[in-house]
């Protein structure tokens, strides 16, 4: 989609909202300077968590997001929990795929703390997964409304591209991919996903772009090199 960078941003507001509104005064850190050594040692068991599963060490992994729920439910369970106690305890459930009790907590937590931005864009993930497309895209946008350039917004703006792809609105997809992008170039499934809402869309010279992109970063991308090759073909053609 090439557009003038003015006609850009107002698609982006058509689509998200306001796009420099503050939810109160939540910010995109992991932690409040609050947080108790509990959550910190919490946070660490998380950490180390997806570190492992990286290195498809799955049952340590799970190991130590059981070691950060058990942690965070203990400081709920003693009737000291924070927000922070919350978003943690919701970031390792989501990680072990237990999506419903990612929102029956998280749905505890914003009874307590209506305004945290954390635990609503791990809920918006949780939803996705659970195909529940138009709460997850109303948890994801208020994300992005909040924080629109910092803290997870890429990942929110990937997933909001998500669910406009499988809801064929490509223009949406295209617009939501391209500002995942923009904040996290060196993924290339990112690119791959951009390109393929444009080839449907009938934008080839710009799915070949972000093809490009996405081999540019994984070589042997199969199916990106393939978007790639028709691309090319439809552009010449024209």
């Amino acid at each position: 989609m090439n557009v003038p960078l003015c006609v850009f941003f107002s698609l982006v507001f058509m689509i998200f909202g306001t796009p420099f509104t503050t939810i109160g005064a939540q910010t995109a850190v992991e932690l409040t300077a609050n947080a108790s050594a509990e959550v910190v040692t919490a946070l660490q068991h998380y950490r180390a968590g997806r570190d492992l599963e990286a290195q498809n060490r799955l049952n340590d992994a799970t190991q130590r997001y059981d070691d950060a729920v058990r942690l965070c439910r203990a400081e709920i369970d003693g009737g000291k929990a924070s927000s922070d106690t919350y978003a943690v305890l919701t970031w390792a459930m989501r990680r072990q795929n237990k999506h419903d009790d990612v929102l029956t907590w998280g749905e505890r937590a914003l009874a307590l703390f209506p305004n945290d931005i954390r635990i609503i864009e791990t809920m918006g993930q949780s939803l996705f997964y659970l195909g529940d497309y138009a709460r997850s895209l109303s948890h994801m946008q208020r994300y992005t409304n909040s924080i629109p350039q910092g803290g997870r917004a890429s990942v929110a703006y990937f997933f909001i591209g998500e669910i406009y792809r499988l809801r064929r609105q490509f223009q949406h997809a295209d617009i939501a991919y391209t500002m995942a992008v923009r904040q996290e170039p060196g993924l290339p499934l990112w690119w791959y996903r951009l390109g393929s809402v444009r080839e449907a869309a009938g934008d080839f010279p710009q799915a070949l772009e972000a093809y490009e992109r996405a081999v540019a970063l994984n070589p042997n991308y199969q199916e990106a090199s393939s978007g790639l090759a028709r691309s090319r073909s439809q552009t010449q053609a024209n």
